[in-house]
Order: structure tokens, then C-alpha cells, then sequence
């Protein structure tokens, strides 16, 4: 594919696959409805943002063009209504982090919190190990001050968005999943089915299901391993020994303590 246009260029995880695209040597551009400080960067690094809906700067090439849309751009905005009408490839934002895991060895993280800083963690352990990854994070990772991580390695660490059951377009061969607390009830209704949501995930599973002690995941749910990990409960397969000690040396690292690994950007 020559030419990536990406509408809601801005968002966190669009911004994240505008990078990847733009790194794989693909012409990126597109439409974000206000300046900030992510599409200013992506135009430092020379990918072209428009803040009009201009459906006229869509790529001329439709067949050699992927249109790639968030769930947060207005059904009827006017470059989505002509790329639907032209045919544009179109793909929303979780379907094109699915097709580009798919094949790699994926480490998706989810949950109604804790995410970004988990997947945050988990690829700077990857990284710094020397295993390398790629790696699509919810927020600005401030040791290496970008949203996305590139390796020539076949492992992706992604970060798994429940909101508008994104994450279930994943099937990684592990999962981590750190909470499924009442959240996007817009999207779901109740509790009940957000529960019902990270179960179908798990299920997604080929390998190794990591999942917070007390969050309701069993082997009915999945055919992949389930490990359990936990902050102090000893009966967790992974917790810590020793956690005044491991909380004093985090904090010894910055003045601003474990928040300071990263910021998110909505």
C-alpha cells in the first residue's frame, strides 16, 4: 500500500499506527478537527495534517490507498461519507492494529485500566533486554518520548482498547488483562457485559492469559494457560516480596514517582 490517510490523525493509537505506516516508508497524511501538540509532531516528522474536512485531499490513488478511521470521527463527516462512496480501502483503527499483529508474536494489554502503563513496561523490558519489539502504546512513553516503538523483531506489544470492542480484533498469544471494572457503559450497558467482552477476548488467547488475581477468568473462558499475578497476595502464581522496598526504588527514580513513565493523551 503507497498511501496511508488516516482520519482522526490526532487520537493516541491513530497517531501510533501514522508513525508505524510513515516508518514502513508509506506516504501518511490526514484530518484531525484541532491542532495539538501529537499532530504537531507528526508534522515534524513530515507526515501532512489538514484541520478542514477536505474530502479533495483524500490520496487520488484509491486502489493503492488504506483509509483508516477512529470510532470517535462523526458517522457523516464529509472524508469518510467520499472515501465509503469511492471505495477507499477503509479500515477502523482496532482492525488495522489487528492485520498488522497478525503473524507476529503479539502481547496485547488490557483492561479498564492500567493498560498504558503495563504495555508501557512490558516494551521497555523488551526493549532494553535486547529482544526488541514493536510496540503501540495509549500514551506517551517519557523514556523514549513517542507513542510507538519499531523493531525488526517479529513481536508486537499492543495495547487492547475496550471501548467499542476494538480489543476483540486482536488474537495474540498473550494477554494481560489488569482489570474489568464498570467502564464504557455507553458502549456495553452493564457490568455484565463488559465482563462478558474480556471473557470473548481470552478466548482470543493461543497461549498465555495473564490476568490480575480475582478478575473473573477461568478455564471455561479460554483455552490458553492462565496465570494470576497480584501486588502482595502470596496465592497469586507472581507477586511482590518485598513491596516498600520495590515502591522506594520506583519513587527513587523520579521526584514524580511511577506517573512519571508516561502521560497519556486522549
Amino acid at each position: 500500500m503507497k498511501n496511508v490517510y488516516l482520519i482522526g490523525i490526532g487520537g493516541i493509537g491513530m497517531s501510533a499506527l501514522a508513525r508505524y505506516f510513515n516508518f514502513r516508508g508509506c506516504q501518511v497524511s490526514g484530518y484531525d478537527r484541532t491542532p495539538s501538540e501529537l499532530t504537531a509532531r507528526l508534522e515534524a516528522e513530515g507526515i501532512s495534517v489538514h484541520y478542514e474536512d477536505r474530502p479533495d485531499l483524500l490520496p487520488a490513488d484509491i486502489g493503492d490507498t488504506l483509509v483508516i478511521y477512529t470510532p470517535a470521527v462523526p458517522a457523516d463527516l464529509g472524508e469518510l461519507t467520499v472515501a465509503r462512496q469511492k471505495g477507499y480501502r477503509l479500515l477502523k483503527r482496532s482492525r488495522t492494529l489487528g492485520e498488522i499483529a497478525r503473524g507476529q508474536r503479539c502481547m496485547a494489554v488490557s483492561g479498564t485500566h492500567g493498560k498504558t502503563t503495563t504495555s508501557t513496561l512490558a516494551a521497555h523490558i523488551f526493549t532494553e533486554s535486547g529482544e526488541g519489539c514493536t510496540a503501540f502504546l495509549g500514551g506517551i512513553s517519557r523514556n523514549y518520548g513517542t507513542n510507538l516503538l519499531m523493531s525488526r523483531t517479529p513481536v508486537v506489544v499492543a495495547e487492547a482498547d475496550e471501548f467499542d470492542r476494538s480489543f476483540l480484533q486482536l488474537f495474540p498469544e498473550i494477554a494481560v488483562i489488569t482489570a474489568m471494572d464498570a467502564d464504557h457503559l455507553d458502549i456495553y450497558g452493564d457490568h455484565a457485559h463488559v465482563v462478558e467482552a474480556f471473557k470473548t477476548f481470552a478466548s482470543q488467547v493461543s497461549g498465555t492469559v495473564i490476568a490480575k488475581k480475582g478478575l473473573d477468568i477461568t478455564p471455561a473462558d479460554t483455552h490458553a494457560r492462565i496465570l494470576t499475578y497480584h501486588y502482595t497476595d502470596p496465592e497469586a502464581d507472581f507477586h511482590a516480596e518485598t513491596p516498600a522496598r520495590i515502591r522506594s526504588d520506583i519513587s527513587s527514580l523520579t521526584s514524580a514517582g511511577p506517573a512519571a513513565f508516561c502521560r497519556t493523551s486522549g
